[in-house]
């Protein structure tokens, strides 16, 4: 079996670039992306202009700007960020089908057995890099048998030995050993010894560990290249240790007690004693068939034809895969080189070509064939997962339960069909809400993406109107015991009947504007013409109190 290959790339200026190839003119000055961090905002990513100007990430953005005024900035979108290392999760599946993405700004690949397709190691890692530079972005990569050992590469390959970290050099030994070094005293780079060497584009080989060789290529790099947090680098550095290579021959008992066990942990991984697999995302299913034709098409009938064949094998792999289609696009490519879509939206997802067909039908008046119609092809933008359930048979038809999904087929149907005129979003339906306030029982939710309320359980207490509208003023004196008659609409209504009143105070942890008069005192109120309304007066609170009117009961 042949030995893990993984390789890691690092997109460091991920952010600021993604922007910077929107608008080329952000790259004629420092451009930085901030974020909120605390009470002040911070540089997150830089492009390549602001780190020549001495700007780093996690600076001050009220520093930066004294360092360079000309600094440009934008504020971060970390949304758009992941969406962007998506599709560029989609390119590098180019060089190996095992690529998993690790947030916020770099890939994982699995590359065993793809390297030679690409003429070696070397080869595949110059092209990912000439790749990344034709799309506008910095990249830093490195190749060996772990993922810790890819990722510490990716990030520390071609640090000398006397780089450095925290102000520190990284193999400046503490001060109780520096007395037991070799003879002759070494001086510092300030003071006339030799300067640092920090490679900023480390060599090839540099970033390529060989088969085998992890444990070698990792002992010089710093501790922070095991994906150690900033604590536990602190304190291993205050106890001198300050290469991988420090703690490689250190008990880890002794580690993992002082440290903890993700000490330990990180160090097996990169080393290569715990497995660490590459995780893929799963690519998204996407579903599409077309037909060509011999001869240009222009009617109806020679269309929905086109339809009838590429449906049943449209939905088969919808089947085949679980889903259903939620949105269906039919496309239309003339012989002039033009194209029309149209569009239909399902009520629930389905892959029954008989609930399909008859939606795409109503949409031939829509067709303009022009010079004819040369290809027909049908795709699902929108789909979700559908799952079997058993058939409710005639002894359990009665029991209240709650209603399978093929139970509504005729009224999902029905809003399909209404949908395709009108748009599934202007059909809605009403749910019960848990809330004592009249106004607030009940809420308004699209029909389309939301299941029918199995049950509208009983509410205890006095029954409510069946149709409600916002408060209207009652010519009625400011009195709580309702009158004989009053006068509502521009008409005058004798009382015949008269129920409750049900008391309802209103939720005092809201500053409601409509519940600003107090509690109410509600009346079932029987007028002359037969009407029963439903009445309230309001006690007033920080309003003047009054009679009004609110709902009818049919």
């Amino acid at each position: 079996m042949p030995t893990k290959r993984i390789l890691s790339l690092w997109f460091p200026r991920l952010g600021a670039e993604r922007l910077l190839r929107r608008d080329r003119a952000l790259a004629l000055v420092p451009f930085a992306m901030v974020t909120d961090q605390g009470n002040m905002q911070v540089l997150t990513s830089l492009s390549r202009e602001a780190a020549q100007a001495g700007l780093t990430s996690g600076q001050p953005l009220r520093d930066a700007r004294a360092m360079c005024p000309a600094l440009m900035s934008r504020p971060a979108n970390p949304v758009a960020e992941a969406e962007f290392l998506t599709l560029l999760r989609r390119w590098a599946g180019k060089f190996s089908p095992w690529v998993a993405e690790e947030p916020p700004a770099a890939l994982v690949l699995d590359i065993t057995g793809c390297a030679h397709l690409f003429g070696g190691e070397d080869a595949l890692l110059e092209q990912a890099e000439e790749d990344c530079a034709a799309l506008g972005l910095t990249v830093q990569a490195g190749i060996a048998d772990t993922v810790g050992g890819a990722w510490a590469l990716a990030r520390f390959a071609g640090v000398a030995a006397g780089g450095t970290r925290g102000g520190d050099a990284i193999d400046q030994e503490a001060r109780a050993t520096r007395s037991r070094a070799a003879k002759g005293k070494r001086r510092h780079w300030t003071r006339g010894g030799a300067a640092p060497q920090i490679a900023l584009q480390p060599a090839a080989s540099a970033r390529i560990a060989p088969v085998g060789a992890t444990r070698t290529v990792l002992a010089p790099l710093p501790l922070a290249a095991l994906r150690l947090g900033d604590d536990t680098v602190v304190g291993l550095n205050r106890l001198g240790l300050r290469r991988v290579d420090d703690i490689l021959g250190t008990p880890r008992a002794g580690l993992a007690r002082r440290f903890g066990a993700e000490l330990v942990l990180r160090l097996d991984q990169a080393l290569g004693m715990v497995p660490e697999p590459v995780s893929p995302a799963r690519p998204p299913y996407r579903f599409a068939v077309h037909m060509g034709m011999p001869e240009p098409i222009g009617l109806e009938a020679d269309i929905l034809a086109a339809i009838d064949r590429l449906l049943p094998v449209l939905c088969g792999r919808l089947r085949d895969k679980g889903r259903g289609a939620r949105r269906v696009r039919l496309e239309l490519s003339r012989s002039d080189h033009t194209m029309q879509a149209v569009g239909v939206g399902l009520a629930r997802p389905s892959a029954d070509p008989a609930r399909i067909r008859p939606l795409l039908a109503m949409k031939m008046g829509e067709v303009e064939a022009g010079f004819g119609i040369d290809r027909v092809r049908l795709t699902v933008p929108g789909h979700e997962a559908i799952h079997p359930h058993q058939h409710k048979g005639h002894v359990m038809a009665g029991d209240g339960g709650a209603a399978t999904p093929g139970e509504h087929a005729g009224v999902d149907d029905l809003m399909g069909r209404i949908g395709a005129r009108l748009g599934l979003e202007a059909i809605t339906r009403i749910y019960p809400a848990e809330s004592h306030i009249p106004e607030k029982s009940a809420v308004v939710m699209a029909a389309a993406w939301a299941a029918p309320a199995t049950s509208w359980r009983a509410r205890p207490g006095p029954a409510r109107p069946l149709v409600l509208w916002p408060p209207e003023p009652v010519m009625i004196p400011a009195q709580p015991t309702p009158p004989g008659q009053f006068r509502w609409r521009g008409r005058a209504h004798k009382v015949t009947g008269l129920k409750g009143p049900e008391r309802i105070a209103p939720q005092w942890w809201l500053d409601e504007a409509g519940w600003r008069t107090g509690q109410r005192d509600y009346w079932e109120v029987t007028t002359g013409f037969g009407e029963r309304l439903w009445l309230y007066y309001a006690y007033g609170g920080a309003m003047s109190a009054g009679w009004f009117c609110q709902g009818s009961f049919g």
